[in-house]
């Protein structure tokens, strides 16, 4: 599955971790939903795409303020990522994505914005061989105001000392494509699990019927 990039001449890329980089929603909702259990919290599998790149204690907090609880934050959130972390040797790139990461390594700077915690996005990044990529990271607690609000991005521009119109941002999420927009800068959308599994389905279908 290919992506088509904006037409533009950019200067730098910005990247989303998970769901962009490494194909690791489905491992971090298992672990949300892990911990999540002992208190009866539901969190619909849609709703935890719909929150994606969302600063993980603020996706705590808006369970607590939805559900009514006093989830104890810093406790959950160290549980959380300890199982994300057992299944980290699982993990794998985005195909589409690591192309053009490997393609313009070297020839433009790259930065990560993400809303997990620089621990998480380095762990990720480590798992993958590709923390040696990006020139800067902007993470949760590096912002007062995530996504949708431009400030993680035009913070990633400033660190690699690129406008934000030339700028090209990879995001999985609706809430990191927003940002993008307000912040000026073009974006390409990565396609989520299931529709990529549903685009592979159908170029194999393709395949057979052409054979």
């Amino acid at each position: 599955m290919k992506l088509k990039l904006p037409e533009g001449e950019f200067k730098a890329y910005l990247f989303d971790c998970d769901g962009t980089i490494a194909d690791s929603m489905p491992q971090h909702y298992l672990a949300w939903k892990t911990v999540l259990l002992e208190w009866n919290c539901e969190f619909p599998e849609e709703l935890f795409y719909e929150w994606g790149g969302m600063p993980v204690a603020k996706i705590l907090s808006s369970l607590n303020e939805r559900h009514g609880l006093c989830m104890p934050l810093d406790d959950l959130l160290r549980r959380k990522e300890e199982i994300f972390y057992s299944n980290l040797p699982l993990m794998k790139p985005v195909p589409e994505v690591l192309e053009h990461i490997e393609a313009r390594h070297g020839e433009i700077p790259f930065a990560v914005v993400s809303g997990s915690t620089y621990d998480s996005v380095l762990a990720s990044l480590t798992a993958l061989n590709l923390a040696d990529r990006f020139e800067a990271f902007v993470c949760a607690g590096d912002y007062k105001q995530g996504k949708p609000h431009p400030e993680p991005f035009l913070l990633a521009a400033e660190k690699l000392g690129v406008a934000p119109e030339h700028c090209l941002v990879f995001e999985d999420a609706q809430l990191g494509i927003d940002a993008a927009t307000a912040a000026g800068m073009a974006s390409v959308r990565i396609a989520a699990p299931w529709e990529r599994a549903a685009a592979l389905e159908q170029d194999v279908a393709e395949a057979v019927g052409n054979g």
